[in-house]
């Protein structure tokens, strides 16, 4: 589409420096995308992995804590695990990612995760509980990388449509309007060329 701008040299000089401008964001925009796609699929597999392990672990720990339930009396589970013993601490920071300012958390855990004595209670309920205190920094990983994830897939979708808006709409926008500039430019060169022979003839003629 050429663009409503006149006629001019003045304007010829400026769309062919906006060009310019234009194919040199394109590259550096396409620049930051391969870097965020590179980071992107980074984070995708590491999640993955987590999020596997995460898994297994849970499910064991409340396959382990199901038997506990049953093998225990209700009154005895529930005075084992009312008054938790272990202190959680999470420390909080931002990473810069590109040009995101991430989120990351670090976990620091006092005390014994065992908030009762062994006497009444089941392996399946220890077990349980060791578990469940383990895959608790998983999770909190597991938490700090899908937020990565879900902020680099949002600005990775930002890039590519300003890269897609400059590649498919800007640039060859501006390019159409400077062959049609340059071609009227010429049509006006040719035009008063023509009138200054017509002239010249002219004068000869008296």
């Amino acid at each position: 589409m050429i663009l409503a701008v006149n006629a001019t040299r003045m304007e010829l000089q400026n769309l062919k420096k906006r060009v310019k401008t234009a194919k040199r964001g394109h590259k550096l925009l396409k620049d930051k995308m391969d870097e965020l796609m590179r980071n992107f699929l980074q984070l995708i597999h590491e999640t993955r992995s987590i999020r596997e392990n995460v898994e297994e672990e849970l499910a064991s720990a409340y396959k382990s804590f199901i038997v506990a339930r049953a093998v225990m009396s209700p009154d005895t589970l529930e005075e084992a695990i009312m008054s938790p013993s272990r202190l959680i601490k999470l420390k909080y920071k931002t990473v810069p990612i590109m040009n995101l300012r991430e989120p990351e958390f670090e976990l620091e855990a006092e005390g014994d995760v065992h908030c009762y004595g062994f006497n009444f209670t089941s392996a399946d309920l220890d077990f349980a509980i060791e578990t469940f205190g383990k895959v608790l920094e998983d999770l909190i990983k597991l938490a700090e990388l899908e937020n990565k994830v879900k902020d680099l897939a949002y600005e990775i979708e930002t890039t590519r449509r300003r890269v897609n808006a400059l590649e498919y709409v800007l640039i060859p926008n501006l390019e159409e309007t400077i062959k049609y500039i340059s071609m009227k430019l010429s049509e006006m060169e040719r035009s008063n060329l023509s009138r200054l022979m017509r002239l010249k003839e002219i004068v000869r003629g008296h």
